[in-house]
């Protein structure tokens, strides 16, 4: 993805001033797509599961995911911890209504959609939202439940780019301002956050089961 794809056409520029509501490129939609679908597919299959979870113990059974592996990927301890519903109610609903809605903007944009700026600020704030959720599972994952879950790992990932990428697009449309030089080296690197953010949180995975990886005890 390079800076000259994500940035808007001239022509879009033009309508912008005119009517006070701006779109996005081909490849900003396309990733709201597609992170908005991975995140849907992670929210769809944990709930799918979470409900074999509960059936399962109304018939006196016990079901294990096809994602628990061994104690550590162990995606049935997150799915039955309290933290799998922080609001009250399945985590994973949440995620099939938000990751749905990110995915309409998106073909919304391939459309041609266009949104005000307070449009976009609002969808900042839920992507900000959405993105200090995960952190916060994140460290409920690692250092509270000690367990690990795929599908929400993949949720993890998806909205880290997804938050990241609609700060970028509103801060190319000036609607988050920034000191020029600042916002040229975002815009010319804009891969580097992401990248160096899902990265340290491999890290954080991998020391925190060192012992485990490397063939010790957990």
């Amino acid at each position: 993805m390079t800076t000259e794809a994500l940035d808007r056409t001239e022509a879009d520029e033009d309508r912008a001033g005119g009517s006070g509501a701006v779109g996005g490129s081909r490849a900003f939609a396309l990733t709201l797509v597609i992170t908005g679908a991975l995140g849907l597919l992670a929210a769809w299959v944990i709930t799918l599961d979470k409900t074999k979870i509960l059936e399962a113990k109304v018939a006196g059974r016990t079901f294990t995911p096809g994602c628990s592996l061994n104690p550590i990927v162990s995606c049935g301890n997150i799915m039955e911890s309290p933290q799998a519903k922080a609001f009250g109610f399945s985590n994973p609903m949440l995620g099939l209504v938000a990751y749905g809605i990110v995915i309409s903007i998106g073909l919304g944009l391939l459309a041609g959609a266009r949104y005000r700026r307070w449009y976009w600020l609002g969808f900042e704030a839920g992507c900000l939202f959405g993105v200090g959720f995960v952190s916060w599972l994140q460290y409920q994952s690692l250092y509270v439940i000690g367990s690990l879950c795929l599908w929400c790992c993949l949720a993890w990932v998806a909205t880290i780019f997804m938050f990241w990428y609609v700060t970028l697009n509103n801060i190319r449309h000036g609607f988050i301002p920034l000191p020029a030089g600042l916002r040229r080296g975002l815009l010319e690197f804009h891969w580097v956050v992401p990248v160096l953010w899902v990265g340290v949180i491999g890290m954080l995975i991998l020391t925190r089961w060192w012992s485990f990886w490397t063939g010790g005890s957990a």
